[in-house]
């Protein structure tokens, strides 16, 4: 059983910075980061895998936001840089036990409850 806890997040100007933790406990293959905006689809930001190869699966955040693994303490970080008003939205930590996932959401099995992170203009 993987259990997956956020933390962090809050509210912040257009251009500011945030950071998200999750932390993990049980076995992950991949662990990722994804979102859902008022009145969207929940999409993928970034997949961190087993072996440390990582995916963002958005061209909106690449170079902008950073994914990042602490083996030892089995967190998960989303550093959010140049924040924009579009990136507001629940973030959620997911994690997959088995190979391949991805961005695709239906993919994961286990989810965090959710954090929120809110940009204003």
């Amino acid at each position: 059983q993987v259990q997956l806890v956020e933390s962090g997040g809050g509210s912040v100007q257009a251009g500011g910075s945030l950071r998200i933790s999750c932390a993990a406990s049980g076995y992950t293959y991949s662990l990722g980061w994804f979102r859902q905006g008022p009145g969207k689809e929940r999409e993928g930001v970034a997949v961190w895998y087993s072996g440390g190869g990582t995916t963002y699966c958005s061209d909106s955040v690449k170079g902008r936001f950073t994914i990042s693994r602490d083996i030892g303490k089995n967190t998960l970080d989303l550093q959010m840089n140049s924040l924009k008003p579009e990136d507001t939205a629940m973030y959620y930590c997911a994690a997959r036990t088995r190979p391949l996932g991805y961005c695709a959401s239906g993919l994961y099995e286990y989810w965090g409850q959710g954090i929120q992170v809110t940009v204003s203009s």
